[in-house]
């Protein structure tokens, strides 16, 4: 074969090579566009006004709950407020919560059940009273550096001890309403087969955005214990949690609301940045933080009666300097 033939079978091989890679390149391209549309699609069908309605009706209804689990999430991690830098001033009431039930026959402490239909209006009550749950942790920024709490008036509503029906009934509420709640969880005694929370129901309260913190151990009276225990009921419990949920655990919550000076200063040693007592009143950015006041709401309380509380309390004085029930 003569050098021009071989110039010529070359040529022929680069224009084919040539074509190769000019047809390829226009696959990808179109790849790339399809790819773009579906995103796109995907995108409209997640939109509250398209998607569900040419999806068969069991689809269309787990879109609509996942949609809704979308929401709540987003609600949950939204960014947080700038701060102005000036400390907010205002008060703000921690309502306390324990079992949302009935009663059993022969409860020792019957108050402090409140059936759900109660706590449903009392719930409605607050939001036609222009209120809106918020969490410690917000409180803190508010008092600290002046991040907004929203339009309205906050509220905080904490639930002890970690009965299984504040998932079960008050949460469901709380979520409608776009509201979260503060679990003061106690690690031991309240196991699910008594009626407390399991780790998978915690882990939900979370998603939905509830603040988890802590009333220690056991619920022990915490003013009879020694250094050793009452390091261990105090600083152990928020440890064990924050390993166990990965979340802060800042606020501490006083078993049956007792507490002295050696009991303040373990909370505090622990790293928790204030804690929260049953002696009536509203929370005021000028009271010691680990000492903030709670309304304890009882059970038979209608939602005139929640409202006509908060408005009887505001001016309370502040908590003792220790509290023995």
């Amino acid at each position: 074969m003569d050098v021009q033939a071989r110039r010529a079978r070359r040529e022929q091989r680069r224009r084919a090579i040539r074509r190769r890679r000019r047809v390829a390149g226009g696959a990808l391209v179109l790849a790339a566009a399809g790819a773009t549309a579906a995103v796109a699609l995907a995108g409209a069908g997640s939109s509250p006004h398209a998607g569900s309605a040419h999806l068969p009706a069991r689809a269309a209804g787990g879109q609509r709950r996942r949609s809704a689990r979308e929401r709540s999430s987003r609600h949950a991690r939204a960014p947080a407020p700038a701060a102005t830098g000036r400390p907010g001033t205002d008060a703000v009431p921690i309502l306390m919560y324990h079992v949302i039930a009935a009663p059993p026959p022969g409860a020792p402490f019957p108050g402090l059940y409140v059936e759900p239909a109660e706590f449903a209006e009392q719930m409605r009550a607050l939001a036609r009273g222009g209120w809106h749950a918020v969490t410690l942790n917000q409180v803190q920024a508010y008092w600290r550096h002046g991040v907004p709490l929203g339009p309205g008036k906050p509220i905080v509503l904490s639930f002890d001890n970690g009965y299984n029906s504040q998932f079960t009934q008050a949460l469901p509420v709380l979520r409608r309403l776009g509201w979260v709640g503060d679990e003061n969880l106690q690690l031991t005694g309240l196991p699910p087969s008594q009626g407390g929370l399991g780790p998978g129901q915690i882990k939900g309260l979370l998603q939905a955005g509830w603040e988890l913190d802590t009333q220690g151990v056991s619920h022990a009276a915490l003013i009879t214990l020694d250094a050793e225990q009452l390091r261990y009921q105090v600083a152990s419990a928020r440890q064990t949690l924050r390993r166990r949920y990965h979340v802060p655990v800042n606020w501490f919550c006083y078993p049956s609301g007792q507490y002295d000076a050696t009991v303040v200063a373990a909370v505090r040693a622990a790293g928790f940045v204030g804690s929260t007592t049953v002696v009536p009143g509203w929370a005021h950015p000028s009271d010691d933080p680990y000492r903030l006041h709670r309304l304890r709401v009882l059970g038979g309380t209608s939602g005139q009666q929640l409202l006509e509380l908060l408005a009887d309390t505001r001016a309370d004085p502040p908590a003792p300097a220790e509290y023995t029930a």
